[in-house]
């Protein structure tokens, strides 16, 4: 307990960092052997457990059941606690997998190293407005209004409030992969999204009793929001589906699919029991007016999100024909449709709404509050680290 105070006084002490912290677990999915991190801008203090190995140049670090090892003038030291300290307040580091071998990264602030069952538990200690800055680059990309930028930046840093005890059995608040929030860098080429992370600061969006929204989102919707039982099994009150028209010219509102029809076929009868003997071409013509939990009918319990899964679709909000051997399917909008449609609300800051009234068009019954002054978010759970 003593080591894991002294570690903790060295990260916030010596960094300056702001108070709202958060940990991201870096490479989440990857039983990661090696790595090497050297220093991208200003300087950063490596140390191993409570002992200064000095300033960052460039550092190879690997895995051991024991925990972190690093080799010095060529001696291999092991450490349980591998530290990395910015003593700038604009430092960054560069990071790159070597077993396995993945792309360079670029992240600000501290990280912190240990050692996992699997492999090397790597932690990047950073501000909130850091880390949002670089999920709302990696989700949203550049090149888009203020005001977009602004909502889903209060949609990020809600799910990143609410799920900071998701990864606790993991040693940190979130990952970097879409199961929580893509966080591939730290914000590098859209200067405006530091700019509506900062004119959004502490803002989060809560519904009844000041409870913090499950803040889903998802590319297009495809002209119709989706209600969440037909995604998840759990309707949510203030997620009812609606039209939405904001999005339906945009680059990602309809997709085509051909299928071979046997395929299909066979899917469906090992599936589900559902034979042409008894449905005949009903089983490859469908009209999805509205969005709907079921293929064709709810009787016949096939769910539009397996088809979806299954067949790698877009959506799971299409239309079927059968055309020359192959089952078409002609689908709207990409991913789940719960929540805020990306596209709609791009459509909606374009036209001159302000993030206000894009997030209440997309959620019903909620509001808008400041986490850093509502006593709520001060409760012991609520907070970050």
């Amino acid at each position: 307990m003593l080591r894991i105070w002294m570690l903790s006084i060295l990260l916030l002490g010596a960094s300056g960092l702001q108070a709202q912290e958060i940990r991201v677990g870096i490479f989440h999915r990857l039983d990661m052997r090696s790595i090497s991190i050297s220093a991208n801008e200003g300087s950063y203090e490596v140390i191993g457990d409570t002992t200064s190995l000095g300033m960052l140049e460039t550092v190879n670090i690997k895995w051991k059941s024991n925990g972190v090892s690093v080799t010095t003038n060529g001696v291999v030291h092991v450490y349980d606690t591998l530290l990395l300290i910015k003593q700038n307040e604009s430092a960054s580091v560069k990071l790159k997998g070597t077993s396995p071998t993945t792309k360079q990264h670029f992240y600000e602030d501290n990280f912190e190293l240990t050692s996992s069952p699997k492999g090397l538990r790597i932690v990047n200690r950073v501000s909130m407005n850091n880390y949002l800055s670089g999920v709302i680059e990696s989700e949203g990309g550049g090149g888009r209004h203020l005001e977009y930028y602004k909502v889903q930046a209060l949609m990020s840093r809600t799910y990143a409030i609410k799920n900071t005890h998701r990864h606790k059995k993991d040693g940190y608040n979130v990952c970097d992969g879409t199961h929580c929030q893509a966080y591939h860098n730290k914000l590098r080429y859209t200067p405006k999204i530091r700019t509506a992370v900062e004119q959004t600061e502490g803002m989060v969006l809560v519904g009844q009793n000041n409870k913090l929204v499950t803040s889903y989102f998802s590319a297009n919707c495809g002209g119709q929001t989706c209600d969440a039982s037909y995604v998840w099994n759990t309707s949510v009150p203030y997620l009812e589906p609606f039209i939405d028209t904001f999005c339906i010219h945009t680059r990602q509102a309809t997709w085509t699919k051909a299928i071979d029809k046997y395929t299909w076929r066979n899917y469906l009868r090992d599936q589900f029991g559902i034979t042409e003997d008894i449905y005949g071409d009903d089983i490859y013509n469908f009209q999805c007016n509205d969005r709907t939990a079921f293929y064709i009918h709810p009787s016949l319990g096939v769910p539009m999100r397996d088809l979806r899964t299954k067949f790698r679709l877009k959506s799971a909000y299409f239309n079927t024909r059968l055309e020359a051997g192959k089952v078409i399917l002609e689908g709207r909008g990409f991913g789940h449709g719960v929540g805020l449609c990306q596209e709609g609300a791009m459509e909606m800051a374009k036209l001159g709404y302000d993030y206000t009234q894009i997030a209440l068009f997309y959620f019903h019954n909620v509001k808008i509050l400041d986490s850093r002054r509502n006593s709520f978010f001060q409760q012991a759970g609520i907070g970050l680290e």
